[in-house]
């Protein structure tokens, strides 16, 4: 506990179980320096409540219907930029944090955390300092040491090309389908081969195909 300072943290609470919800506002209490000024079971309501009570931090759970907790977030940051918003979740996925980061969380935080780590994540968001949970961090690492998918990386162009060297065409008449000159198309395949990391146009189109990079 700490002392009550002039105006308490001004805290809204997002998650589409009442139980959560309910465990939440029992631990707000026991800290004089949060207020609770709102709850939603869903990110629609969240954002609608959003309005009407302008809280400082708001804890958002990632997985709800009629809205999810990422869709709200992104909302909620446009519209009311000054509120910081933490995504409070049992997931610890590396896309679903990167979609949460992207989104504009500030934090990312479990649900085993405990009162005193969420406590200090929500004094940090309101100072507009990140807090990733041990666990969240660790998976943003593993997600980042991941190979990229085949073909990720490649440019709209590129695609184009890669679809007319799948249906047979040389650079010739890729060029002439493409209204390009040769030597554009000559470079087009170069940079398509070192992106999927083959050495060959029959092994670009074999990856292609097996991986379905192009429809």
């Amino acid at each position: 506990m700490t002392n009550s300072p002039a105006q308490p943290i001004r805290v809204m609470l997002v998650d589409d179980h009442t139980m959560v919800r309910w465990g939440l506002a029992t631990f707000l209490m026991v800290f004089e320096d949060f207020k609770l000024v709102g709850e939603a079971e869903n990110g629609r309501t969240a954002v609608q409540l959003c309005a009407e009570v302008l809280p400082d931090v708001v804890l958002m759970d990632m997985a709800m219907p009629d809205m999810d907790g990422v869709t709200a977030t992104r909302l909620i940051r446009q519209q009311f930029p000054q509120v910081r918003v933490i995504a409070l979740t049992s997931f610890k996925e590396g896309k679903l944090i990167r979609d949460a980061l992207e989104a504009g969380a500030i934090g990312y935080m479990l649900k085993d955390a405990s009162a005193e780590e969420l406590a200090q994540a929500i004094r940090a968001a309101h100072a507009g300092r990140a807090t990733l949970s041990p666990e969240a961090t660790q998976a943003l690492v593993h997600a980042a040491s991941q190979p990229l998918e085949p073909g990720l990386d490649l440019t709209e162009r590129e695609r184009e090309v890669l679809l007319l060297m799948i249906e047979g065409l040389n650079n010739t008449q890729i060029a002439g389908r493409l209204t390009v000159s040769p030597s554009t198309v000559k470079s087009h395949v170069s940079n398509i081969l070192s992106k999927l990391g083959v050495a060959s146009r029959t092994e670009a189109v074999t990856l292609a195909l097996r991986n379905r990079i192009v429809p």
